[in-house]
């Protein structure tokens, strides 16, 4: 029996302390304390829902002031330091804080901008109170001692510095969305880029523009009158060019890249008729000084056939390659 009062007793023991330990956090010791701009931020939300128009903004923007001030407080009375430096982990929290505030967005709290800046957004706030001299009351503000002068540049360049490889991330994916054909291209070269996937063997927006561009060029060619074909082809590199800028525009109006694929024909006499060859010429930035670009030959030829009036006519007939060639080098030259 007295065991169970013994654990019993423990139990409660236990309950108390916990209870207490909740009871210190959540309950603020005065009025003035870190926990009531916690609770001013979410009652200043909780307000802004049921606010419209710029009253609903102006209750919203004091919540976010409530939460940094109480979160910097909270973060910077016993304060836990980042490894290896004298900036406390709490000035990181703040700065990320700080940092959605200033350059987020309803649709999108968390931007690429955010993430770029919130390392040298830490780094400010920790350097800010070495600049102030005295109590809450009695403040004023100093120049710092030179050691510390130097910690203070040294840990504000170094997330300058930090800043600016995680911008270099978001450009680099930036680069490789609007430009897609970049990857597949090779950097092995390149001391900042870093393949963590095989590389696409051909660019796709190369192979959309041929395989795009071949129905309409067969419907411009195909059952023709053989001489009305070959004026066609004399004029082949305006007619295709045409047909390849409509491609582009409906197929990559997506990309930036957009204005970086040139489309050309080069026609070639053969015995039986003529080789026509639609290029899809990448003149972007390639690591390969000569560029490259795509081909899908087609074969026209005359053949015979008759009319529904029984009259026996010469038509055109094109057959094109069912796969594309991938090309490294400059395209031939015009004939």
């Amino acid at each position: 029996m007295n065991v169970l009062f013994k654990d019993a007793f423990g139990v409660f023991k236990f309950v108390e302390g916990l209870y207490a330990g909740v009871k210190k956090v959540l309950v603020p010791p005065k009025a003035y304390s870190w926990q009531t701009f916690i609770y001013l931020s979410v009652f200043s939300w909780v307000l802004s829902y049921f606010a419209t128009g710029y009253i609903r903004d102006i209750i919203a923007f004091c919540g976010w002031l409530f939460l940094i001030s109480g979160t910097a407080w909270y973060t910077t009375e016993d304060p836990l330091r980042v490894p290896g430096t004298f900036m406390p982990v709490g000035a990181v929290i703040t700065g990320f804080l700080v940092s959605v505030f200033a350059f987020g967005n309803q649709e999108d709290v968390i931007t690429p901008r955010t993430i770029v800046l919130w390392p040298t957004i830490s780094a400010l706030i920790t350097a800010i109170p070495e600049f102030i001299e005295g109590t809450d009351t009695d403040a004023k503000a100093q120049i710092p001692k030179p050691e510390d002068r130097q910690r203070i540049l040294i840990l504000v360049a170094s997330c300058m510095l930090l800043s600016c490889w995680i911008q270099f991330y978001f450009v680099m994916d930036n680069w490789l969305r609007e430009y897609p054909s970049l990857q597949a291209d090779n950097f092995k070269r390149s001391n900042f880029v870093v393949r963590t996937q095989g590389p696409e063997k051909i660019p796709q927006n190369g192979v959309v523009i041929i395989e795009k561009l071949q129905p309409l060029i067969e419907e411009q060619i195909a059952e023709r009158p053989w001489s009305e074909v070959e004026r066609w082809l004399l004029d082949a590199k305006q007619q295709v060019g045409n047909a390849g800028r409509q491609v582009i525009a409906n197929n990559l109006a997506e990309y930036e890249e957009k204005n970086l694929w040139l489309v050309e024909p080069r026609v070639t006499n053969i015995k039986s008729g003529y080789i026509l060859d639609l290029l899809s010429i990448w003149i972007g930035p390639s690591s390969n000084p000569r560029g490259y670009y795509l081909k899908k030959s087609c074969r026209v030829e005359p053949v015979a056939a008759t009319t529904n009036s029984g009259e026996n006519i010469t038509v055109a007939e094109i057959e094109c390659d069912r796969l594309n060639k991938f090309i490294a080098g400059p395209p031939p030259p015009q004939q």
